[in-house]
């Protein structure tokens, strides 16, 4: 799943996740809000487990709800949605504090530098 604001962004990491081929299907969401009502909506499905993301690719600075927030409200899932899914920020963001704060959340996998390329595809180990 790609949660980022910027549509040209989301397309450009939708089409570095295809050609490395990580996955047969990608959500994007342009807003954390409707990302992670998605995934409560998710949660109520028998199917939850073959439908929910394995990897989220998540924002940080976003209006309305970012990276953070988002972050909080994931915290609120179900066990098994938090298991499920690995989150991964991805974000253009240089600021220290934000790395740092994204340590916190244990569901942060980790902390990568927009935009993907093939070998930080390649190289994901979480």
């Amino acid at each position: 799943m790609l949660i980022d604001d910027n549509e040209i962004d989301n397309l450009i990491n939708q089409k570095m996740i295809e050609s490395a081929s990580l996955t047969d299907h990608i959500y994007v969401h342009t807003g954390a809000k409707s990302a992670i009502e998605f995934l409560r909506n998710i949660e109520k499905l028998d199917l939850a487990d073959q439908v929910l993301p394995d990897i989220i690719f998540l924002d940080i600075d976003m209006p309305l709800m970012d990276g953070f927030q988002f972050l909080d409200e994931f915290e609120k899932l179900t066990m098994s949605t938090k298991k499920k899914c690995k989150i991964v920020m991805l974000t253009s963001s240089i600021n220290p504090q934000d790395f740092n704060r994204s340590k916190k959340y244990v569901n942060v996998k980790l902390y990568l530098n927009k935009p993907l390329t093939h070998e930080s595809i390649v190289g994901l180990n979480i």
